[in-house]
């Protein structure tokens, strides 16, 4: 059984044929889905499909892209929305450089905010991180000084010496159908320097689909065509990869019942 730690039901290209993905999610053995919010006009169709359907959990919090539209949301709105049963984990949040959809300072704002209600709530942090390695290693590190919170660094697509920096700090690392693509090798290769413990798949749905699904939607049915490609380059037996991973899972995102 796998789990997709990070997907997007309520997007379009899946809200529109959720049964239909969620039927196939299960037939190809994901067992559970965390369904991740980005934006405040999402929270509650978000949550809604978490509440309608027992194996999708939900997160609360604001994109880097739309750090810009939201500086209302403030730390203790995070919080609040965090107490509802079904939502377990901030995020996601984080630093986009590579875009720039919003100012790098309200980013940085809002990065913060999401780093406090982790804390304080005591769930997971869901970080997103692009063309921003300095900034998110310096933010995070500063940020544990001042109280312990656990994190997933979701989507994993940054360097050696950042997975190493997230390690250090104790996060985990969630690799996505990127690392099935031709020109990921360095990425492959990285994958390597993650403790077993540490380990976390996701599909990024609708994004990023894996091989053999490029050009298509992705969606959580294909966290199974990840985890054999990962299973294969670090030499694990595929149904050992679905068990850690899933145990991983679990371990961290401890809101969530089995």
């Amino acid at each position: 059984m796998f789990v997709d730690s990070h997907c997007h039901l309520n997007y379009a290209g899946l809200a529109e044929r959720q049964q239909e993905v969620l039927a196939a999610a299960r037939a190809a053995g994901v067992s559970t889905m965390l369904n991740i919010s980005t934006r405040a006009a999402e929270w509650a169709a978000v949550l809604e499909t978490a509440e309608r359907e027992p194996d999708v959990w939900a997160s609360v919090g604001i994109h880097p892209h739309d750090a810009d539209t939201h500086e209302d949301v403030e730390t203790a709105l995070l919080i609040d929305k965090a107490a509802h049963p079904r939502i377990v984990g901030i995020g996601e949040t984080g630093l986009d450089f590579y875009y720039d959809k919003s100012d790098r300072d309200r980013q940085r704002a809002s990065f913060r905010r999401h780093i406090a209600a982790s804390r304080e709530t005591g769930l997971p942090l869901i970080v997103h991180t692009r063309d921003a390695e300095e900034d998110t290693k310096a933010i995070l590190a500063e940020e544990m000084g001042k109280g312990v919170f656990t994190a997933v660094i979701h989507c994993f697509t940054g360097s050696a010496d950042l997975a190493r920096a997230m390690l250090d700090l104790g996060f985990s690392i969630s690799l996505s159908g990127i690392v099935t693509f031709k020109n990921a090798a360095d990425l492959r290769e990285t994958a390597r320097l993650i403790p077993r413990d540490r380990l976390l798949i996701e599909t990024d749905s609708p994004f990023l689909a894996p091989v053999p699904h490029r050009g298509k939607p992705c969606e959580p049915a294909f966290v199974a065509d990840t985890a054999k490609v990962l299973a294969g380059e670090l030499d694990w037996d595929i149904a050992d990869l679905a068990r850690t991973t899933t145990d991983n899972f679990f371990n961290l995102f401890t809101k969530v019942r089995r």
